[in-house]
Parts: C-alpha cells; structure tokens; sequence
C-alpha cells in the first residue's frame, strides 16, 4: 500500500519580507541628451563616463560629405555619429542617468525631436575655435523649453575663455550653467552631468541662479 511520506519537507516558500534581488535596480532613472556641433566631443563625454559599453553609431566620413560637413577647426576627423552615442552611469543614491549623444550634422537633425522625448535636460558642448556650431542645439533647447547647460570642452589647442566671455559670444541667458570641461576626463565630465541635473532641479522648483 502506497502512502505520502508524512517527513517529507514542505513546499518552500519566500518569506514575505524576504529582499527580492530583482529589485536592485535604479531608484531614479534620467534622461540627459548631449549636444552640440559635428566634432565637438559628444561621443567623447558619453564613453569617459559611461560605466557600460557606449553604443555608437559612427560611420567613417567619405567623400560624399565633403561640401555638406563643415569641417573646418576639425579636419582631423575621420568619422561621425549618424544615429546617437547610448551611454549610462549611475549616481549616488540609486540614480542612474541615460546618455543619450544627439547627431551634430544638420542632415540629421530630424532625429532630434525622438531623441528629446523624456530629456530631463541636455548638455549643449562647445568647441572655442567654432562657437557658432553650438548655436543650433542651444536654440532648439530654448524653442524647446528643455534645460540645458553649455559646457566649453577645452581642447588642447584652443584659445581659453572664461565662462562669462562665452556668455557673451553665445547670448546666453544668466540663468543658464557656463562650465568648463575636458570631455576626455571622467571626473570632468561627471561634474558636467551633475550640474545640469541641480540646474534642472532648480527650474522644476521655479528658481532660477545667474
């Protein structure tokens, strides 16, 4: 006669306050865009601090871009983001931040719009021997409404000017962060990131800091 084995052990069952290891993601998620002109070191900011593998979409420039890329202040440059650079880190706290590289040409400007979607901010990059290239992504983000800061990505032979001098050349409101930055540093850039988020946080409480 078969009969249950009255020692065999109970099913096993999670104990309700048991931490679920599942849940050890990210507190606060962000989106951050990283803007500006072709060459001025987007792709560079998203890898010095991306604690994943950048995704890039660059493509070697060709001879079908001569007379449609400017190039000038950058001719050393061999290819170009013609998508998005993807990138995250995460921050103290369980705050884990999106990077999102936007494509600087204007023939893919039309990617923009999607990529914002989301953006608690942008950081526009700035390049001193082509200022006017930043001009674009900085009108899009005041049309736009988006908090942004500008970040001078200080190359080594590039004239050096203070933030107030940028100001001045770029017609920046006083409210809007000036920094300077080495794009290549991760502590740099890092900082970068982390003054938009204050900046952003500022607005969204209705302050605003010259």
């Amino acid at each position: 006669m078969n009969s249950a084995r009255s020692d065999a052990p109970p099913p096993a069952t999670a104990e309700p306050d048991e931490p679920d290891d599942r849940a050890d993601g990210p507190r606060v998620a962000l989106k951050i865009l990283v803007a500006g002109g072709f060459g001025v070191g987007k792709t560079t900011l998203v890898g010095a601090v991306s604690e994943i593998r950048p995704l890039r979409t660059e493509e070697a420039l060709t001879d079908v871009s001569v007379g449609v890329d400017d190039l000038d202040g950058v001719a050393a440059k061999t290819t170009t983001t013609v998508a998005m650079d993807f990138g995250r880190i995460t921050l103290r706290d369980g705050v884990a931040i999106y990077l999102f590289g936007t494509p600087g040409q204007e023939r893919f400007w039309f990617m923009w719009n999607e990529l914002s979607r989301g953006a608690l901010g942008a950081v526009v990059l700035a390049d001193t021997r082509r200022l006017m290239a930043s001009f674009a992504s900085i009108d899009y983000f005041e049309r736009k409404g988006t908090p942004f800061v500008v970040a001078v990505n200080c190359f080594d032979d590039a004239d050096r000017y203070e933030p107030p001098e940028i100001r001045t050349a770029l017609d920046i409101d006083p409210h809007v962060p000036i920094l300077l930055c080495d794009a290549r540093r991760t502590v740099s850039a890092k900082q970068v990131l982390v003054s938009l988020v204050e900046h952003a946080l500022r607005l969204a409480g209705g302050t605003r800091h010259a």
